[in-house]
């Protein structure tokens, strides 16, 4: 057997070969890595006519073009949709502001990326005119449906004030976002507050018996894109590319509204009646600004005010937006510092 002093000559060139032995294994390994696909975005999306930018940059291959395979998982409502992703069933979510508010009493794991769209008119408040309501004062003493924690909620008892209605004197019960029109038709409740397209489905399925409370003013409604915390700032590349899909679809909405409309009719399986009488109301336009933080602020103080959520203070929303994916793709869509 040989002894110590025999092996000594050998050694610088077996840890020679060993070092290059492990070269050339980190570089097989690298270069895997590089080429290996990422892993698959999920993105909850609400089946509302205000998801219309994924649509389109789904469609239109937007996504694909950013090297994007996403799964767009559809749910009802904004307020499920970001359950999905807390749930890690989806790594993104479409909603609207009230539902990032509601959640920002109970958790700080999310954060939004963009605004995609701002509507005027989307969420409605609809009542029977034979439970006596053709105005807003004749909601008092009436049972209200509504989808709590969410913006139909937040809407009820902005429309009340506004019209001088103590938002007390209305029973509100909460119902899923699927029951509400059903639950009109059916006398479970006297008004129904509901987002598009349910607000026109239920106007047709009560025809004569409808009533449109004006609603105007009361509620100007941001879409957003949000995202969990095990998605930001480790796939900020991605994020960006995925703003970047839904930045174009934005400008073909705008360029190319005919085609838009005919793509959101036969996604959401609703007739041009239908597109016509939402469309006027929604603005699509992708940003993250001011505007967001002061509509999340009010509906905070309201949700405080009215015993909503539990006593505390107003969060800070500037820890709930992450900017860095929408500064790489338009530094100007942000009004927000860093």
């Amino acid at each position: 057997m040989p002894g110590r002093n025999a092996l000594t000559p050998w050694l610088p060139a077996l840890l020679g070969r060993l070092r290059l032995w492990l070269g050339l294994a980190a570089l097989l390994v690298g270069a895997a890595a590089a080429g290996a696909p990422p892993k698959e975005l999920t993105i909850a999306v609400a089946n509302t006519p205000l998801s219309l930018p994924l649509f389109v940059a789904d469609s239109q291959g937007y996504f694909a073009d950013e090297g994007l395979k996403p799964r767009l998982q559809e749910c009802v409502g904004g307020f499920r949709c970001m359950q999905l992703m807390f749930a890690g069933e989806a790594d993104l979510a479409t909603a609207a502001d009230a539902p990032i508010m509601f959640n920002s009493f109970d958790r700080a794991d999310f954060a939004v990326l963009g605004t995609f769209v701002v509507a005027h008119d989307d969420t409605k408040l609809i009542a029977r005119k034979s439970a006596g309501i053709t105005k807003p004062q004749h909601l008092t003493g009436k049972r209200v449906g509504a989808v709590l924690r969410s913006s139909s909620h937040y809407f009820v008892d902005a429309y009340l004030l506004m019209n001088g209605v103590e938002p007390k004197s209305v029973t509100a019960l909460d119902l899923a976002p699927g029951a509400l029109v059903g639950a009109l038709a059916s006398g479970q409740v006297d008004a129904i507050a509901v987002w598009e397209p349910q607000g026109w489905q239920a106007m047709h399925r009560l025809k004569d018996d409808a009533t449109l409370l004006p609603s105007r003013g009361v509620y100007n409604e941001t879409f957003n894109l949000v995202a969990s915390h095990r998605v930001i700032g480790t796939r900020d590349a991605e994020l960006a590319k995925v703003l970047r899909a839904i930045e174009r679809a934005t400008r073909f909405i705008r360029a190319r509204p005919a085609e838009a409309q005919a793509l959101l009719r036969a996604r959401l399986k609703l007739d041009q009646d239908t597109v016509d009488w939402l469309w006027q109301g929604m603005r699509f336009r992708l940003s993250l600004d001011q505007g967001l933080l002061r509509t999340l602020e009010s509906e905070a103080r309201w949700a405080l005010r009215e015993g909503h959520v539990p006593q505390g203070k107003v969060p800070n929303f500037l820890k709930y937006v992450h900017t860095a994916p929408l500064r790489a793709v338009n530094e100007s869509a942000v009004g927000l510092p860093q």
